[in-house]
């Protein structure tokens, strides 16, 4: 029925509004206060020109647009994409697919990762191509290791350890100025993109084995996962040794609001392709598992691009 349809559609609009100003919400608790605080530097012990003020304001509303977007994103169409994936890659119960598809799934997710791509931003003297590679080389290898471990019932502490000593051993000839660096990669495992493949794929391994502490062992991935980026920046330190120096960021001059909008109006179609670049990967991912294995609905294929 023709009036049924409609009435759904209403409902789905309707649950999509509500979900979306739910992630603004969140967005303007997370910016507001750093708004705010810049707002009071600004016009108290660190005065700056008002033109890079204005400049801020409007970057703090895309900021909240942006987070609010990649939110509803991240919790409506790449939770999903997720769960399914790990279902149907321990469906097959062969070690070689679950494998060889979480070593792709650990690359493929960590390059699509925003804060990986600021990071890589901020090492001038090493490729960003290549730094955004080597992570997520270690992404994938340690997740690989991580479901390995659920399998083998091998004690998380224990290898938790090996790594650890293993790392702070290599730290001994990596240089000063790349340990930061190091160390700050392994939050590229905590984004909104990584989590919720990294979980869904630990549930969905948990579930070959029957025993009782299966979805205990299945805790744990994300904190594995976090050696590998520290690991693989440190061996690039040793093919880089003198590249790790920061280079502060270079803020835009600007005369006026013409001036403003202008660089505004030439860098966001930029970033926007940059963007697309990112998720590229993932969407041809999905779209392969979906031929091959996933076989969705037309319909929840469409939400979830639409999503995404």
């Amino acid at each position: 029925m023709p009036w049924k349809r409609q009435k759904q559609w209403q409902e789905r609009l309707g649950r999509s509004k509500t979900i979306l100003w739910e992630k603004l919400r969140e967005a303007l608790a997370s910016v507001v206060p750093i708004t705010v605080i810049v707002l009071i530097l600004s016009f108290t012990v660190a005065p700056i020109p008002p033109e890079t003020l204005l400049a801020f304001l409007i970057g703090a509303v895309m900021v909240i647009l942006g987070i609010g977007l990649f939110s509803l994103g991240a919790d409506t169409a790449m939770t999903p994409i997720g769960e399914r994936v790990g279902a149907a890659m321990t469906r097959s119960r062969k070690l070689w697919v679950v494998a060889a598809v979480g070593f792709l799934i650990g690359v493929i997710v960590t390059v699509s990762e925003p804060d990986l791509q600021v990071l890589a931003q901020q090492v001038p003297g090493v490729p960003n191509a290549t730094l955004v590679g080597a992570v997520a080389v270690g992404v994938g290898i340690f997740l690989v290791i991580a479901m390995l471990r659920i399998l083998f019932r091998i004690p998380l502490n224990r290898m938790l350890i090996v790594f650890y000593i293993l790392v702070f051993t290599l730290a001994l000839f990596v240089p000063e100025d790349f340990l930061a660096i190091a160390f700050d990669s392994g939050g590229v495992t905590t984004g909104p993109m990584t989590v919720p493949f990294i979980m869904a794929l630990g549930v969905g391994v948990a579930s070959i084995r029957s025993d009782e502490n299966a979805a205990q062992d299945s805790f744990g991935l994300v904190a594995l996962c976090s050696v590998g980026p520290i690991l693989a920046v440190m061996v690039l330190a040793l093919i880089y040794p003198g590249a790790g120096v920061y280079t502060p960021v270079e803020i835009p001059s600007v005369a006026d609001s013409r001036a403003l909008w202008h660089l505004f109006q030439v860098e966001l179609p930029a970033y926007l392709s940059e963007v697309a670049v990112c998720l590229a990967p993932i969407a041809l991912f999905f779209a392969i598992f979906q031929v091959v294995s996933l076989k969705l609905k037309k319909k929840m294929v469409f939400r979830v691009l639409m999503k995404t």
